[in-house]
């Protein structure tokens, strides 16, 4: 059987990293181009033939928009390249959960697409960097994984984007998935799925944005004052994300600000700042005009809504549809 060709897009992260030092704690992201990560992976023999692309090479805490454009454009790139069999992201971990969002839901399904990154840089004891994308290449190569959405793959395990986040700062074990937790196992030699694919040939759900609507996260903490959302919002917002306590709760005196916005037009979501935080519709939000993002975090919240003022959508009943279904 050939083997499967995947094209790694490099964008830089913990993985592309160097410390100068196997056991310093400090280092610098982004130190190791494509080619170089390329020629480590040659030696794995990973069963797969490789190509790469440099898209950026920075810590993830610097990507957005002027990343994601030409990343999202060399992915689609790849899918219409008949040579290409899979696709893979190296990432940085701090924000991958948000670009792998952004991209599952303006992506179709018919290739795989897989983001991957590490915990420990290249040199240090015990990097994780290697093995994640041995791990990546095998879930790329995997005719299965097309189904499924954009796959991010940390630690032995396969999530979906629309659950995995990063909860832990230290350790290989650094992510989770909520609420449907991993779905599948991988290791460089095996990989096995807890179910089927449920997105087979789906097209993108949306196309991608000619605008970044402005759309602030308003955290909520004890004791804030109802005059911080006017410190946070001005004219140009369109949309506002509550990074609520509990079940994406406020303090009550907030909620008279944020009615006035939504009668202005701005789209409000209420989520939480809870690790595993469902937020559901609550009695007072149909008054209120608020939406509930569900299972989505701050973060995931936010790009879900850029996406839906960028497309036009501003019916809320259509906008929680799409926040439910996450």
């Amino acid at each position: 059987m050939k083997n499967p060709c995947i094209r790694v897009l490099a964008t830089g992260g913990t993985i592309a990293g160097k410390a100068g030092s196997a056991t310093r704690h400090a280092y610098v992201p982004g130190q190791i181009g494509i080619d170089d990560l390329l020629a480590a992976a040659a030696a794995l023999d990973m069963g797969a033939a490789l190509s790469g692309v440099q898209i950026a090479n920075i810590g993830s805490e610097d990507i957005g928009p002027a990343v994601w454009a030409p990343l999202h454009a060399a992915i689609m790139a790849a899918i219409g390249d008949s040579a290409v069999d899979g696709i893979v992201v190296t990432h940085g971990t701090d924000t991958v959960e948000e670009t792998a969002l952004l991209l599952d839901l303006t992506l179709p399904t018919a290739k795989p697409v897989v983001m991957v990154g590490a915990m420990r840089p290249a040199d240090a004891v015990g990097s994780d960097g290697l093995r994640n994308l041995a791990n990546a290449v095998r879930v790329a190569g995997n005719p299965d994984a097309a189904g499924r959405g954009v796959l991010v793959v940390m630690g032995d395990r396969v999530f979906a984007a629309r659950d995995v986040r990063k909860v832990r700062t230290r350790g290989t074990d650094a992510f989770r998935g909520f609420p449907r937790e991993s779905i599948g196992l991988v290791t460089p030699s095996a990989l096995d799925w807890f179910g089927a694919p449920w997105r087979t040939g789906d097209a993108a759900r949306f196309d991608w944005p000619r605008e970044w609507p402005e759309v602030p996260i308003l955290p909520i903490w004890a004791g804030i004052e109802p005059e911080y959302v006017g410190r946070l919002t001005g004219p140009d917002t369109r949309g506002v994300v509550v990074a609520g306590v509990g079940e994406g709760n406020m303090p009550d005196p907030l909620r008279q600000p944020l009615r006035e916005l939504v009668a202005r037009g701005v789209a409000v979501v209420r989520a939480s700042r809870i690790d595993e935080g469902l937020v559901d519709r609550e009695p007072e939000d149909d008054a209120n005009g608020f939406l509930a993002a569900r299972a989505l975090n701050p973060p995931k919240a936010r790009i879900l809504l850029q996406l839906l003022l960028a497309s036009g959508v501003s019916d809320r009943a259509a906008m929680q549809a799409e926040f439910d279904r996450r």
